[in-house]
């Protein structure tokens, strides 16, 4: 139960009101009352219909598509409760767009991430609370205090109730930078790791994909911490299966399945997809194999934690 002496609201905007009104039901509150629309011209218009002076605010929206609309909704929002003389405000990002551009890749690039962060705080967000950020070191980009919530516990556990733990089961990952996320799932499931190593020998040659790892006869786990178009993911479903693994599942924090996503993952061998909610599925995009957990528990809890001035490293766990 809340005791704190100060009250506290919950906004959502456009990106993801399910979520929202799911983490205020948990949290054990009413969802603040704003409309956030666009004038003819396509200009965002904020109103918020309660008085949220002193008030601890926590506005929930993730920056995925349309990455650039929900981003300056969020920016537009906390300007407003800014001015409005809100106690504190909490960006609650559950999905942190343009986080893949987080460093200067080749010359003359933009590091995205680092914009997006100083927007954030120029807006007048006090606090950030997010999951999974694809690169970790986009927290300190940030000069305020971010809490960087983890999707793992949620995802492991509903395979542990799956009995994963109990049989043949590798852990794998499509490509090298997400060995530390699958190294977490395999501790966490007693399991072994396979790495997916894909190259390009040389250019206009077909890339090659060489197994780290025994699949043969396993069921494997592919792990990443966001799916995109499912080009990589759908490539090392198709190399484990050449390498004689007998199911393959896969699981992300992110489901962002843009362009051909839906239709390679349908077409894969792949036998279930776990995703979260941090973006919503749009019905168009629900199929058979596409299984969606949700966060608002997790971020209810650290909701309720940061309130509270609680510590948020038990969520971890």
């Amino acid at each position: 139960m809340i005791t704190h002496g100060t009250s506290i609201k919950i906004f959502s905007a456009n990106s993801n009101p399910k979520l929202a009104k799911e983490i205020a039901e948990c949290v054990g509150i009413p969802m603040g009352k704003a409309e956030v629309t666009t004038f003819s011209d396509g200009e965002i218009s904020v109103n918020i219909h309660e008085t949220v002076r002193g008030a601890d605010v926590f506005v929930v929206q993730s920056t995925s598509f349309p990455s650039n609309d929900n981003l300056m909704e969020m920016l537009i929002m906390i300007d407003a409760f800014k001015r409005a003389s809100a106690g504190r405000i909490t960006a609650v990002m559950p999905y942190y767009g343009y986080a893949r551009q987080d460093r200067k890749a080749k010359a003359r690039d933009p590091i995205t991430a680092k914009l997006i962060a100083d927007l954030i705080t120029t807006a007048g967000a006090d606090r950030v609370l997010t999951m999974d950020l694809h690169a970790p070191q986009i927290q300190g980009f940030f000069s305020i205090p971010l809490d960087h919530l983890v999707g793992l516990p949620i995802l492991v556990q509903y395979y542990l109730e799956c009995g994963f733990e109990d049989q043949d089961v590798v852990v794998g990952t499509p490509d090298i930078g997400s060995v530390n996320r699958a190294r977490g799932f395999a501790y966490r499931l007693n399991a072994p790791i396979a790495i997916i190593d894909k190259r390009r020998p040389r250019a206009n040659v077909a890339e090659v994909m060489n197994v780290i790892g025994d699949v043969k006869g396993k069921k494997v786990l592919l792990v990443d911490d966001l799916i995109d178009t499912a080009g990589t993911l759908v490539e090392g479903a198709n190399a484990l299966l050449a390498n004689g693994a007998k199911e393959i599942y896969a699981c992300a924090t992110h489901g962002v399945l843009s362009g051909p996503a839906i239709e390679r993952i349908q077409d894969s061998p792949i036998k279930e997809f776990l995703i979260t909610d941090t973006i919503p599925l749009p019905p168009e995009k629900h199929i058979d194999k596409i299984k969606v957990l949700s966060v608002a528990p997790i971020f209810a809890e650290a909701i309720d934690r940061i309130y509270e001035d609680l510590p948020v490293s038990t969520l971890f766990e």
